[in-house]
């Protein structure tokens, strides 16, 4: 009986060294990497276009400085209000940024602006407006979308225009409304929409040199 023990015991022994053996450790698997955002802060979103493009798109402007709008996190998502009436003539403009930062999990920063872009754009063209026009637009940061459409408020008609583009990952949305009230015109969309690219290219320009550059 006591052979056999010591067999037994001997053949125990054996066994776990065997399973010693084979449970190696497995080698830690490498961590996802994305590209390094360009920029990590916004500038002031009041500041991105100049007091001489308010004067020019709003007229009469109630607030030639802008209004903020409220934000959680004014260096990731900011947005900005001038809106004025000059006699009978209604001009509206906001200028609205946000910021992705690179995620190893989610992807890089100009991914998600990019995704980011493609939905406002579609929101622009969804809602009440009617007869939505998009269009690629070039010469605008890296990539830009313009939205035209037309809307009915309190029996007044409006000319919307909205241009959204990317420079690398920032997003800037234009928004740029006009009406006539009383016997006054209706506004001219093809001349509205003239002054919001060139408001967003502005804009664009205020991203390269104001935000801070990071991951």
């Amino acid at each position: 009986m006591v052979l056999v023990a010591g067999c037994s015991s001997g053949s125990d022994d054996k066994d776990e060294k065997n399973a010693g053996g084979s449970a190696r450790p497995g080698s830690p698997s490498a961590s996802p990497t994305v590209a390094a955002a360009k920029f990590s802060k916004l500038p002031d979103v009041c500041t991105a276009l100049s007091g001489k493009t308010v004067d020019k798109l709003v007229p009469k402007a109630q607030n030639k400085k802008g209004k903020a709008l409220p934000s959680a996190d004014t260096n990731t998502s900011a947005s900005c209000l001038w809106s004025g009436l000059d006699g009978f003539k209604y001009r509206s403009l906001t200028v609205s940024l946000k910021l992705f930062h690179s995620d190893p999990g989610l992807g890089s920063g100009d991914r998600r602006a990019g995704e980011y872009a493609t939905q406002q754009a579609s929101r622009a063209a969804t809602g009440k407006v009617t007869d939505p026009k998009t269009e690629k637009v070039a010469g605008i940061g890296d990539e830009a979308t313009s939205v035209s459409s037309k809307e009915k408020k309190d029996g007044d008609e409006f000319r919307n225009q909205t241009v959204v583009t990317r420079t690398a990952n920032v997003v800037i949305t234009v928004q740029y409304d006009g009406a006539g009230y009383e016997k006054e015109k209706t506004p001219d969309a093809a001349a509205l929409l003239k002054d919001a690219k060139s408001a967003a290219k502005e804009a664009v320009g205020v991203i390269a040199k104001d935000s801070q550059s990071g991951t």
